[in-house]
């Protein structure tokens, strides 16, 4: 007898409806990413009469490396850019352009109270697609730089001078350079063994194996493992001389302009070089090429004393919260800002002291003071004394969050459990005194760890009376620890700064985030007294969330 369930003729039907349906969902998602990437209108300037008729205020140039839908370590998602631009418009911050700043500084032109200079660099393709959107929506301008190497090269992942002419005719991108080349000398790795010159791709393989001891090719003498220039001055100028002669006719070629705006690569030293000798070659070229230079990284803030060959910018990192950049900002500029909370009804849960908290999903993102801390407190806490505390804690290693516990108002009585540079301290508090009960580190104490190297322990902490026991990554590390203070308190929550680390570049960050993801407590009968946890509908709209940008992330990457 034929088996109908598995004939040919029904095999076939559902192979047509299985192609059927999946041509339906290649065509919505098509549409989804079309829609994503694509929006037309063109940039509306600021109106002059919106300029501000003080020319101290000067203005303030903010540059991101470069933007991708998901982001990585150092590429920033278009989530997180979007809120930093959002909030920056929020704010009140309108862009201006390359020729107003050269009119600022030449003719003496006003600019608006609060004028932003945009810039993003190393001319990738994913920038472009990622950030135009953004840009039309919050009528933002800004400035694409790249190499000009990279135009010879056809590298697909960045944007070739046909691809800059079109951006530049949305009329939301102007056009500026990096330089010639992204290359690196006199390189050591952390082993201080020597590896002598490295291009960007042969740097990149390395990183993770390279401290700070590098310098960019423009930036000094070639030299051997023992600091020796290994070319003469001659050498070295003709070196440098010939970066700019290629960069010079590649553009004019290529483009048919070199573009006003150079962004010279880790120089940050107010000059325009780590060695005398080079800087005066570079300063040469750059102002017969040029217009402006953005010659540091680490300061937004540029005022009408400033040269417009040693302008500065700051560069926002991929892990950067909102807050973060905001924090910066007020802190070059002391101009009011607005900061953001997130979910304004998680956030009533808590009293802000010190520092901008955001609220978002399941985390607690608290961004500490410049050089000092964020603290929060948790409401009607105050009678809390035998309590269990879990969360994890999602910061950068360098830096400091902590928890308190039996806390008064400001932490100077309390049992505090602290995670800082990577080591986790149990700390007494007396009267503003401090007594470290116990102190672990969690790896090598001799590492010297990056300010931008990830964090992310499991703490648990169960308080009973005089008996405290913390758990790192559900692994026990102290048990019934004895401790002192028996009252009742509040639970506070800080994030504070904990040095500078080491870092090529982003070196005058001084603000922290700390990361509270999950953060829960309950009494000895598992009662919740709070929890940050998604729950409910929240728990099932994060996750349609996350499954739709998984799905759109692997369209746009295997289409």
């Amino acid at each position: 007898m034929k088996n109908k369930e598995f004939s040919p003729e029904k095999k076939d039907r559902v192979k047509i409806i299985r192609s059927i349906f999946q041509g339906i969902i290649l065509c919505v998602m098509l549409l989804i990413i079309i829609k994503a990437l694509c929006t037309f209108s063109v940039y509306d300037p600021y109106s002059s009469y919106a300029a501000s008729k003080d020319r101290n205020s000067g203005f303030i140039a903010v540059s991101y490396f470069g933007v991708d839908r998901t982001g990585d370590a150092t590429l920033i998602s278009t989530e997180a850019l979007e809120k930093q631009i959002k909030a920056l418009k929020d704010n009140g911050y309108v862009t201006i352009t390359q020729q107003d700043i050269l009119d600022y500084y030449k003719k003496g032109k006003a600019l608006p109270e609060k004028s932003l200079f945009l810039l993003f660099e190393d001319g990738r393709r994913d920038t472009a697609i990622f950030s135009q959107k953004i840009l039309e929506q919050y009528n933002y301008k800004a400035t694409m730089l790249t190499y000009a190497d990279k135009f010879a090269k056809k590298d697909p992942k960045f944007l070739n001078p046909k691809d800059l002419l079109q951006l530049k005719d949305t009329s939301y991108w102007e056009l500026g350079t990096n330089g010639y080349r992204l290359e690196y000398i006199n390189v050591f790795d952390k082993d201080s063994n020597y590896l002598g010159n490295l291009n960007s791709v042969e740097f990149s393989k390395a990183a993770s194996k390279i401290n700070r001891q590098y310098n960019h090719y423009l930036m000094d003498y070639m030299r051997d493992e023992h600091g020796i220039p290994v070319e003469s001055y001659g050498d070295m100028k003709e070196r440098i001389d010939n970066d700019y002669k290629s960069l010079s006719n590649i553009y004019n070629k290529e483009l048919g302009y070199v573009p006003a705006l150079y962004g010279l690569m880790h120089s940050n030293t107010g000059k325009f070089g780590t060695n005398d000798k080079a800087s005066e070659v570079n300063s040469k070229w750059i102002k017969e090429l040029f217009s402006m230079n953005f010659n540091r990284e680490g300061y937004s803030l540029n005022l009408p004393n400033s040269s417009i060959y040693d302008l500065t910018r700051v560069q926002p990192q991929a892990y950067w919260s909102t807050n973060h950049l905001l924090m910066r900002i007020w802190d070059d500029t002391k101009k009011n800002t607005k900061f953001v909370v997130g979910d304004e009804e998680k956030a009533k849960n808590f009293q802000e002291i010190k520092g901008q908290t955001e609220f978002i999903d399941d985390k607690i993102i608290l961004t500490s003071l410049p050089k000092e801390k964020g603290l929060i407190k948790l409401l009607n806490s105050e009678s809390y004394k035998n309590i269990k505390v879990s969360t994890m804690l999602n910061g950068n290693i360098i830096g400091s969050q902590s928890i308190y516990l039996r806390s008064n108002e400001d932490g100077s009585n309390s049992i505090c459990v602290q995670l800082i540079n990577n080591t986790v301290n149990v700390i007494e508090n007396t009267n503003g005194n401090k007594n470290i009960l116990y102190s672990l580190a969690l790896g090598d104490k001799n590492k010297e760890f990056d300010i931008k190297e990830p964090g992310s322990k499991k703490v648990d902490i169960t308080l009973i009376d005089k008996k405290l026991t913390l758990s790192i990554d559900d692994k026990k590390i102290v048990e019934d620890l004895k401790i002192s203070n028996e009252n009742e308190g509040s639970i506070l929550l800080e994030s504070a700064w904990g040095n500078y680390g080491y870092s090529q570049r982003n070196i005058a960050d001084d603000v922290y985030d700390g990361v509270f993801k999950g953060f829960k407590v309950t009494n000895m009968n598992n009662e919740v007294l709070y929890d940050s946890s998604l729950k409910g509908v929240e728990a099932i709209t994060y996750k349609i969330k996350s499954s739709y940008n998984k799905i759109v992330n692997w369209f746009i990457k295997n289409l």
